[in-house]
């Protein structure tokens, strides 16, 4: 008598997973969960304060850090795509003006940025709630009217932001 072996290939069986510490996404620390499964395209998903990524098998041979912090920082340019339009509606609503333009880029040390009538804003700012996401916006506008911090400059914030000193010293933008 012959035993045939079967080769069981399950097609999405976790074969790794890698935690790491907590990951801010507005303003709520979630934890990243990174498994290895056998599927082409990465996919996310939320699980109350967890957040999974399942990747391709072909990554583990990349560094376990290095995915995370690709992903991670996709996960941000993502958000802050939808967080930050929706703040600039608003705050163009409220102040019946607007950037020529605007961009979701990257900046070092900075949350904000503008410079000859274009916005730019960090995707880290979606670490931080909404109303912080809020009041950087609002003061990159106010930047559209005054290019520094003169007096005019913070009389127009605090007309639509009293409590501006709060997120000056929550935030350094």
């Amino acid at each position: 008598m012959i035993k045939v072996r079967k080769n069981l290939k399950l097609k999405n069986i976790e074969t790794k997973a890698i935690e790491r510490h907590p990951v801010p996404v507005l303003g709520i620390d979630y934890r990243m969960k990174i498994v290895y499964k056998n599927i082409k395209i990465a996919e996310l998903d939320v699980e109350n304060t967890t957040i999974k990524i399942s990747l391709p098998n072909k990554y583990k041979k990349e560094s376990s850090k290095t995915i995370l912090d690709i992903a991670i920082e996709k996960m941000y340019e993502q958000i802050a795509k939808v967080e930050v339009e929706n703040a600039m509606e608003k705050i163009r609503i409220m102040l019946g003006f607007a950037p020529e333009d605007f961009e979701i880029k990257k900046i070092k040390d900075i949350l904000g940025k503008c410079q000859n009538q274009k916005i730019t804003i960090n995707p880290e700012i979606v670490k931080y709630s909404r109303d912080v996401i809020e009041y950087t916006v609002l003061h990159q506008y106010c930047h559209l009217k005054y290019k520094n911090h003169c007096k005019g400059f913070y009389e127009l914030i605090a007309k639509y932001q009293p409590d501006y000193e709060m997120y000056e010293n929550t935030i350094n933008i």
